[in-house]
């Protein structure tokens, strides 16, 4: 079973927003990057929220059928990334948010807007 990139961010941005991740961004990197077509970048305010939105996302990706690339950083919880193939899911602990500012890294993506 195959799902869409769209499908995707969507299954996502509904993930983390599950779990109260704060300030959630998600970049349309389509033409600009070929790592991926889109980025979902949120952060949550301790290590355990940290850990309970990346499962949120693992889980969720799993009951639809998304295969699962990578999951670096659950460990630390300072900076999880999920790689689910045309979308890539950022969750930083706070601080390291701000440290990193991945949304200036690639400020020439778009922001997409999701429900």
């Amino acid at each position: 079973m195959s799902v869409k990139p769209k499908e995707l961010l969507q299954l996502a941005t509904e993930a983390v927003a599950e779990r109260k991740a704060m300030n959630v961004v998600a970049l349309d990197l389509t033409g600009i990057s070929l790592v991926a077509d889109y980025f979902v970048v949120c952060h949550g305010n301790s290590d355990t929220q940290v850990q309970a939105i990346a499962n949120e996302v693992r889980k969720r990706a799993n009951d639809a059928g998304a295969p699962i690339r990578g999951i670096e950083g659950m460990d630390s919880a300072r900076w999880v990334l999920i790689d689910l193939g045309d979308v890539i899911v950022h969750v930083f602990h706070r601080d390291e948010r701000e440290y990193y500012n991945i949304e200036r890294v690639w400020s020439d993506a778009k922001v997409v807007e999701t429900v």
